[in-house]
Parts: C-alpha cells; structure tokens; sequence
C-alpha cells in the first residue's frame, strides 16, 4: 500500500481531489502541474502572502521563473516557510534583483568557451554537451539562470548532432558530461539517441550525466528508464542534494534504481547561505548520502551569477564545514571543496592547510586533532629526468591492460583469455594430430 505524507494529501486534493493523489506519482503528472504562479503556491500550500511581498515576488519572477514540482512543494513546512531550506531553494525572493558589481550573467564563460552548438571545452580532454534546457524545477541558486525557461534556447536535433560532430572530429575528448537543463527531462528515447550516438565514437571512454532529478522529480527514475541507462555503460550520474531534508523515501527508491542499474553516483552541493552552511547539516547530508550508495563529490562555493548574491558565503564557511568533516567521517563522505572560477578558469580545491611547514628533508604536518607531527623525506632521491621519450624510458610504464595470455594452467582457462583447454604435451591424442599434419 502507497502511503502519502499529509502535505501530499493535502497539495493532491487542492489539485484535484478525484484523481490527483492516484497519479502522484506519475512524473509526466507532477510535470504537468508544476507550480508557476504566485497564487497557485499560495493555494496548495495553503498560506497567504501580504500585498507588498506579493508584489515584490511578481516582479522577481519576471525575470527569473518560478517552477516547482508537486512532489518538492510538498516537502515545505508551511508553518515555517520563511526559514524552510527546501522552500528557500524553490521559491523566489526579491533578493535575487539585487545585482552586485561581481555579479555576471554567464560567470563560467560557458559561452565563450562554446566552439560549437551545445558544446563547452574547457579541460584538455573532457566537454560539458548541454542536451536540454528544460528542468523540472527552477532552482533559485542556478549558475545557468540566464538561460532558465528561454524556449528560444532548447537545443533541436541538428544542434545536437553537430555538438556530436565536435566530439567525434576532436580525438582528444575522452569524458562527456550531459548537462543542461536536465538531460533526465529528455525522453527515453531522445536521451537513448543520444548515448548510442556517443557509444559509437571509439576515443569518448566515459559518459556523466548530471541531474536534479532524484531530488525535486524522483518518479522521474522509473523502472523503464533505468533499463534504458543500464545499456550504456560506463555510465555516471552526478546528483543534487542540498541539504538532509531533500532524501525522502520516494528520492531514496530513485537512487536505488539507479544504483541497481550498476550506475555510480556522485553528488555535486552547493554552498548555501541560510540553506546548508553548518556543519551539523553538511555531515548529516553526507551520512544520508552514502548510506544511499551516492560518493559526495563536490561542495561549491556560490557562483557569481546575477540573483545569487544572498546566497554566497564567505570561503572561510566552507572551509569551516570541510574542517568539521575531515577526520570526522569517513573519508569517502567527505567532498572536494571547489570555486568554480569566474571567467572560465575551472574549478579550483580549496582546503584547509594541513601542511604547516618543509625544509630539505622534513616536513611539519597537522592532522584534524591539531595534533602537530612530521614527516622524514628521503635523505637521497635520484629524480627520473623525463625527456618525453617514453619508447626509451626505463620506467616500465604498462599503460595497457595486463595481458591475461600470460597466466598457465588452470589460471589461464579462468582467464578471459581464448583458451578452451589445457593440453599436455606429448599425449597420444596431441601424437596424433601431428600425425595428420604430415
């Protein structure tokens, strides 16, 4: 039996009260009615804003959108929205018109470092292919914010297959990241397209797709798709949590699915004022996390998109929370604190100095206790002189798989090596066929 949490009861029968609870769970249902008004908020939520808010909130989202799905509106609390981190990262707040003098429209120069439709190439061997424009709901903190809800921008099939084109003409890109938007927004079969396009070309090792999915439209991971995904190995998909209160049990069934489908999870959060910045949050996020199979991947700080100026932190709150979880879990819980700087240079890691102090041969550490410590470095240390010349290096570089051929005995016929038997030599049968040879 489907049990549903009072706040769904409640947003279904505002919605429809026949038929809306039934088919909750249907994402193309919960896309439908995605809210996109101030009033329809209002309504299923059950609350009621003053005249000035209202006003303020209406002209906030002329310029930048309002969309939330049934499924997230549901996880506010109503008696306490103001202070709610899932409303605060759904719902509009005047505070996004205030442009500061840093503020860019596109800070990651992803249009500048566009050499062809969809496409952006910033690191020597991997490109971020934004695949679509649309997401099942509009984050207010959204680096791409500029392009959220502009029909004008959805990338049709001759763009897409010319972003294609670049990555097969450039041997050199080994990683392709689908963005957007959400390429889980695609239909199955557009996104299924896609990924045999990119199957079938040789250098292109490894897909990412990135996805808020599992977070704001879960029903979105159905058994069906999943099937599809489970065809395009190597296959990665990096998540969206923000904060412990967005891993329900419907996100929780979604990550499952994936996870099943032998998919490896990651998850990219943001840095959120008033959102996520503590570090009690932050570790229970990244508990929550693993215990769901999902390898916390980055922490951002906040870019410096036009809007999301009341969201940024000083850096030093970052490192705050990474100090808290270094040493304090487990190290695979903790992830790579990262600026994503302005003008397309990349994301840089920020961490706390552990390294305190080096000479010649010592350095002076410091672990999570402050506990002060040191390193011997080797007294000699013949450094190998790379001359690039690696037909000639006596490094036994073995860049190439191992080759299994090696293995003897039953090793080999274990092996995936092509061997169907193991024969001993001179046997009248092994005679014999020598015999016949002649």
């Amino acid at each position: 039996m489907v049990i549903f949490s009072p706040n769904q009861q409640a947003i279904a029968n505002r919605i429809d009260a026949d038929t809306a609870i039934d088919r909750w769970k249907d994402w193309r249902w919960q896309v439908k009615h995605a809210v996109t008004d101030i009033s329809t908020f209002e309504r299923l939520l059950g609350i009621e804003f003053p005249e000035d808010e209202r006003e303020a909130l209406e002209e906030t989202i002329r310029k930048f959108p309002l969309r939330i799905t049934p499924y997230y509106l549901s996880l506010i609390d109503a008696d306490d929205y103001w202070n709610d981190p899932v409303f605060m990262q759904c719902f509009p707040q005047p505070a996004e018109l205030q442009v500061e003098a840093c503020d860019m429209a596109d800070p990651l120069a992803e249009d500048t470092d566009s050499p062809a439709p969809c496409i952006t190439h910033r690191y020597p061997d991997r490109v971020l292919f934004l695949v679509s424009n649309v997401c099942a709901m509009y984050c207010r903190h959204c680096t791409r914010k500029r392009r959220v809800g502009d029909v004008d921008s959805i990338p049709d099939e001759a763009e897409i297959l010319a972003g294609i084109a670049y990555i097969r003409e450039n041997p050199c890109i080994r990683d392709v990241l689908l963005s957007g938007g959400d390429p889980f927004m695609l239909s199955d079969s557009r996104l299924d397209w896609i990924l045999t396009e990119l199957a079938d070309i040789p250098h292109v090792e490894v897909v990412r797709i990135g996805t808020r999915t599992p977070v704001v439209l879960p029903y979105r991971i159905t058994e069906k798709f999943t099937a599809m995904l489970k065809k395009h190995h190597p296959l990665w998909v990096n998540t969206h949590f923000n904060h412990p209160a967005e891993i329900t049990a419907s996100s929780r069934e979604a990550l499952r699915r994936l996870a099943d489908a032998g998919i490896p999870l990651g998850n990219q959060s943001v840095l959120l004022a008033g959102v996520n910045d503590c570090p009690r949050i932050m570790k229970t996020l990244m508990h929550k996390l693993v215990q769901n199979r999902v390898r916390p991947y980055y922490l951002y700080q906040c870019d410096l998109s036009e809007g999301l100026a009341h969201f940024r932190t000083p850096v030093s709150k970052g490192i705050e929370i990474i100090e808290n979880l270094i040493g304090h879990t487990s190290g695979f819980a903790v992830p790579t604190y990262v600026i994503d700087a302005p003008g397309g240079g990349g994301k840089i890691p920020v961490m706390p100095n552990y390294l305190i102090s080096w000479s010649t041969n010592k350095v002076v550490l410091r672990n999570y206790e402050g506990v002060i410590t040191t390193y011997q470095e080797p007294d000699s240390y013949e450094p190998v002189y790379c001359d690039r010349k690696c037909d000639t290096c006596r490094l036994q570089l073995k860049l190439d798989d191992a080759d299994e051929s090696k293995a003897v005995g039953i090793a080999r016929l274990l092996s995936n090596d092509e061997s169907i038997s193991l024969v001993p030599e001179n046997t009248e049968r092994f005679d014999r066929r020598h015999d016949d040879d002649d």
